[in-house]
């Protein structure tokens, strides 16, 4: 029996399955789906893998056989390793990177190389002399013999340097030592012992009687079990005092029996009551019917549900949720921000109860574990969370929804570099599913899809309370300048905190930046403190005085003078942390909250819980704080600067900057009362600024979809960046100017040609350095069909197995956020 196997060790250069014999003694075990220990390369290293078929091919002597069966029962089924082969063709990452992104993380393995003397009765006079000949020996045989004759691998390498795997391969060759592999999984399955009355009740009451003034506790544990009846061993103990020394003497005696349950380590939600009946207005009840008319055709269907903010989306999410539900169908509903998940969590608890269940990697590990097995085994038809929930393993899919669809976090930064939107219409495919994108600020392409006839349109134009859109001051920052205002709270902005205060309302302050300042400057010579690994200015946190960088974490303590000429730096630019104190200083009695990554890390609920039920007075921010949030008592938001994410090297700049805007601005006004908000910025003219001040979509799509058709951005082409990194950044370029040749050669034959591509750079990446590696771009510009897909592909593995471009890294996305 032959198998094919993904496997972990084999680099995009050369993945492909690879066929492993099958030993008779796993003809049972070794089945598609499960993961299984391999040899694999010229020194047979064990790797990890998974069965992706099996079959009866051609047995050649060459064939290698299986090492070991990692797992009892397939941990994917035929639909998983399809959508992982999906993953590997579109998203240029190998077939394992896949498996392990599907697959939670509490389920990978951590393989442990052990390395033993070849016999444990050698003596070391007889192991120096087989090594004498072997250069750096004698340690790696010190640190064995000082191990009981056995260390792994990673203590040998931390004692004996960076020639210990050489010196371990030429002393397995000498016969002096030999090589194992454990394979440990991170997360194991909990189990908790359970205690039951073996016999009738009046039997083992009967038994205990008779001893029950010497032995009180024997009879506490019997009259417990006998009311309870199956309860943990330690339960028993805790109510009654007794030991498991008592409980084993009872099952001795025929008394009670053990038995295991399995244990889920999941957090016990919070007590929510039962949501009252969701009532839609006609807007709403109009959206929701043609949803779910979509939802009842054979054919996957997707459709865009765009509303203004506050118009209610999330009450037409609920009532789909209802009906599919009551269909016996399964739902998905994804948002962009682990902190969205709570708060739409206890809406969606509210409902369902416990057949809704929360995925996203700020959990612990054990309980993404725990909740994937329940979904596994069907115990949960509803899922929320993040963008790595798009994995859950339901069964019987009816509908998807993408919350705030538009949002770069949907997209993965690590292979494979999926789009949460691309793999849900692949899975709403494969199951005939309905896919709802929702937003009211959508990617340019979901709407030019939409008003193409690709998509299906929902419109929600008002907000569910019929209130207005907030009121919107653009305020001139130039003006603040020129009225000697050195901070970041404008005029127009101090009055409407002012205002607020007095009224007891609260505010929602939005600035995309963290840190104190945004660099630091020396005034006489101009140097500015910059990271040694990065290609990038250091932050000053005045939180901890240090300078840090963002993009790699180096930091180093503040030094006041420069280290080059001896002047004084000064502080440019304003992060989250000079804001914060510039507010305290503004209103020293006004409580203010901030929420950033520095101090958000796990604390996303509490910290939006506290802003909540203390009402503080103000709430600043990152992007965490621009949507989603549903407060009724904010009626006043603060865009400090809007021109932070507008001029950046990116072709979605004014995507963003609308969309931000739009939906940090729509956080106001979503209760009883009126909204305003103030956007500050230094180009008040920009059309972006002006139609996000508008609340004015449609004006923004018709300037930006011209504009895209000008330069052939997406949706009238795909865009293919190709990234090479390396150590000497005269290296990376040279690789990157041959790649950008190979590329317009390649393109220039059929049928490439056919789809008018176009090749462009190398440029620079917009962090040029970043961890002490130079990374070069060249994109090509042309349709993200099977043929162009190919050429990625083959353009891949040929510069990966060239050998001038060793030292060098290569990979590609497409459409890609950054």
């Amino acid at each position: 029996m032959i198998c094919k196997v993904a496997v972990s060790a084999a680099p995009y250069a050369i993945d492909k399955p690879y066929d492993y014999l099958v030993p008779e003694t796993m003809l049972e075990t070794a089945v598609p789906g499960v993961r299984v220990m391999v040899p694999f390369g010229r020194g047979n290293r064990s790797s990890e893998g998974v069965v992706l078929a099996r079959g009866t091919g051609e047995r050649t002597p060459r064939l290698k056989p299986l090492k070991a069966v990692l797992d009892q029962s397939p941990v994917l089924d035929r639909a998983g390793i399809e959508l992982a082969l999906w993953m590997r063709q579109r998203y240029f990452c190998t077939l394992f990177e896949a498996v392990k992104t599907i697959l939670p993380a509490g389920l990978w393995y951590q393989l442990r190389e052990i390395w033993r003397l070849a016999d444990i009765q050698m003596d070391r006079l007889t192991a120096d002399g087989m090594a004498a000949s072997i250069k750096h020996a004698v340690p790696v045989l010190d640190m064995l013999y000082a191990g009981g004759g056995s260390a792994d691998l990673e203590t040998l390498r931390c004692s004996c340097g960076s020639q210990t795997d050489a010196v371990l391969r030429k002393l397995q060759k000498a016969g002096v030592v030999t090589c194992e592999t454990a394979a440990r999984r991170k997360i194991g399955d909990r189990s908790r012992r359970m205690a039951e009355l073996a016999v009738p009740v009046e039997e083992a009451l009967a038994a205990v009687e008779p001893k029950r003034r010497s032995a009180p506790q024997r009879y506490e544990v019997v009259s417990l079990l006998a009311a309870a009846g199956r309860i943990s061993a330690a339960d028993v103990c805790y109510f009654t005092g007794a030991s498991m020394r008592t409980l084993r003497a009872l099952e001795k005696r025929g008394l009670i029996a053990f038995s295991e349950e399995e244990a889920l380590r999941l957090t016990i939600p919070e007590q929510t009551e039962p949501g009252p009946p969701i009532i839609l207005s006609g807007e709403q009840q109009a959206a929701f019917e043609q949803i779910l008319s979509l939802t009842e055709r054979p054919s996957a269907q997707a459709v865009l549900l765009h509303g203004v903010t506050g118009s209610g989306k999330t009450q037409v999410y609920l009532r789909l949720v209802q009906e599919m539900l009551a269909q016996n169908k399964e739902v998905m509903v994804l948002v962009p921000e682990i902190a969205l998940t709570p708060q739409m969590m206890r809406k969606f608890s509210s409902y369902f109860g416990d057949r809704a269940a929360m995925l996203h990697s700020g959990l612990r590990m054990t309980e993404r574990y725990d909740q994937w097995k329940r979904i596994r085994r069907g115990e949960v038809q509803v899922v929320l969370g993040t963008r790595s929930a798009i994995f859950a393993p339901l069964r019987n899919l009816g509908l998807i929804i993408l919350d705030e669809e538009q949002e770069g976090s949907y997209q993965s930064e690590n292979p494979p570099r999926y789009h949460t939107r691309d793999v849900a219409k692949y899975l709403c495919g494969r199951q005939g599913a309905t896919l709802v994108l929702g937003s009211a600020t959508p990617a340019v392409e979901t709407a030019w899809a939409a008003k193409n006839g690709i998509y299906h349109r929902a419109l929600l134009r008002q907000r569910y309370n019929r209130q207005g859109l907030p009121e919107v001051l653009v305020a001139d920052l130039r003006e603040e300048i020129r009225a000697g205002n050195p901070g970041l709270i404008g005029a127009v902005l101090r009055r409407e905190l002012e205002q607020n205060l007095s009224r007891g309302e609260q505010s929602i302050l939005f600035l995309n930046r963290r840190g104190n300042s945004r660099m630091l400057l020396c005034g006489e010579c101009g140097h500015v403190p910059e990271c040694p690994r990065c290609s990038t200015a250091l932050t000053y946190h005045s939180a901890n005085g240090r300078l840090m960088c963002h993009y790699c974490g180096h930091s180093r303590p503040l030094n006041d003078t420069c280290p080059v000429c001896g002047g004084m730096m000064k502080h440019v630019g304003t992060g989250t942390q000079r804001v914060e104190e510039e507010l305290r200083d503004l209103f020293p009695e006004a409580g203010v909250l901030r929420m950033d990554a520095d101090t958000a890390s796990g604390r996303h609920e509490e910290i939006l819980s506290h802003f909540e039920k203390e009402k503080v007075p103000i709430l600043l921010g990152t992007q965490m704080v621009a949507k989603g949030l549903d407060f009724e008592n904010v009626t006043l938001v603060g865009v400090l600067s809007a021109d932070l994410s507008l001029y950046v090297d990116n072709y979605r700049a004014a995507e963003r900057t609308f969309s931000l805007l739009t939906q940090v601005v729509g956080r106001a006004g979503r209760g009883n009362r009126t909204g305003r908000a103030v956007i500050q910025t230094y180009t008040p003219g920009n059309d972006v600024i002006q139609c996000a001040a508008r609340q004015d979509y449609d004006g923004f799509y018709e300037n930006e979809i011209r504009l895209r058709r000008l330069r052939r951005y997406p949706p009238f082409a795909d865009l293919f960046t190709f990234t090479v990194s390396g150590t000497e950044e005269g290296v990376v370029l040279r690789a990157a100017a041959a790649l950008r040749e190979r590329l317009r050669t390649l393109c220039a034959a059929p049928p490439v040609s056919a789809s008018q591509p176009e090749v462009l750079g190398p440029a620079p990446a917009p962090v040029v350095k970043l961890n002490n590696r130079y990374r070069y771009r060249v994109l090509l510009v042309g349709k993200n069909d099977k043929a162009a897909r190919e050429l990625v592909s083959w353009v891949l593995k040929e510069f990966a197995n060239n050998r001038e471009n060793r030292g060098l890294h290569i990979f590609a996305d497409c459409n890609g956020l950054e």
